[in-house]
């Protein structure tokens, strides 16, 4: 009898040592992601997808803060794709740079992200040159800025072009969001969303600090800047509207209480949401999907933005 107890202690203490180290593993699986649950086939494109994004947006914050890009610190991740024309170190004031610095190695870590969940696609040719911002300045303002806008020149300006990068990005994730279909799908862009709307709000809050400051040497304030930016963006999407610049009329502001507007969201306060079509439309500066340009003068890649560009 006493054996038997013997043995079934030692029986019941193994059980409960395994379940522990079980539930110990699934502990860390779901909190450091060590495993995770396989992606459907239908969440891959949409996962995909925002890499064409996160390239800009690690190629620009590494080349304005270090003067180098990804060939440099993580070549494997850019799978062969061409450098980006033009990128070059911004004029940055120390605390603009270590700000872009931060940005530039979160985006690095978004790519590794992705990769890891997804197999991925090479680096697009992105055209990040001050010719290329330039157009876009232009495009907002209808007609052509002189001198031609430079967003290398000093830190005001690379911010005002950094508005135009991760607030697109944030969009498509709120976009994507309903549509996926897999717990680690939602979670890595959940975790996405949550640090591209951090960076999203550094940006739009440094540039609300100057919002009445004059741009030399076009006499145009910060804020209205913005304001053209977002129109421009929204007129390119061609969905009405989803973007919002620093200032707005009083009614379209927080509960129609305020004009001043740091962040931008809808009625609710909600962020806004954009399809990959509406995105392909405004980085491409063409309002067509089906017509790259802009930052992508060779088109996205990935599936979803090839089938655009092989319908032509």
């Amino acid at each position: 009898m006493a054996h038997f107890a013997h043995t079934s202690t030692t029986a019941t203490l193994a059980f409960l040592i395994l379940l522990l180290l079980y539930s110990s593993e699934s502990i860390l699986s779901d909190e450091y992601g060590l495993e995770s649950s396989p992606v459907p086939d239908s969440d891959v494109d949409l996962l995909e997808f925002p890499l064409n994004l996160e390239y800009l947006e690690a190629e620009f914050f590494l080349y304005g803060s270090l003067g180098f890009g990804l060939d440099k610190v993580a070549p494997n991740l850019t799978m062969g794709g061409p450098k980006p024309l033009g990128a070059k170190k911004a004029k940055l004031d120390p605390f603009t740079r270590d700000v872009m610095e931060q940005f530039a190695w979160q985006e690095v870590g978004h790519l590794r992200a992705i990769k890891k969940t997804v197999k991925g696609f090479r680096r697009p040719q992105l055209d990040l040159s001050a010719k290329s911002f330039a157009k876009v300045f232009n495009l907002a303002f209808g007609r052509v800025l002189k001198p031609p806008f430079d967003p290398y020149a000093n830190s005001l300006n690379y911010l005002l072009a950094s508005y135009l990068i991760p607030y697109v990005g944030l969009t498509g994730y709120v976009g994507a969001n309903p549509k996926l279909q897999g717990s680690t799908s939602k979670r890595l862009v959940a975790g996405l969303l949550g640090v591209e709307s951090g960076q999203d709000a550094v940006i739009r809050t440094l540039l609300y600090n100057h919002a009445m400051v004059k741009v030399h040497p076009y006499d145009i304030t910060v804020a209205e800047f913005t304001n053209r930016l977002s129109d421009l963006r929204n007129k390119l999407g061609k969905a009405g509207l989803k973007d919002e610049g620093l200032w707005v009329p009083k009614y379209e502001g927080a509960e129609g209480k305020i004009s001043g507007n740091v962040l931008a969201g809808d009625g609710y306060s909600v962020a806004y949401d954009r399809t990959p079509e509406e995105i392909l439309r405004i980085v491409y500066g063409s309002g067509d999907e089906h017509v790259p340009g802009g930052f992508y003068p060779k088109g996205a890649n990935g599936r979803i933005a090839k089938s655009y560009l092989q319908n032509e």
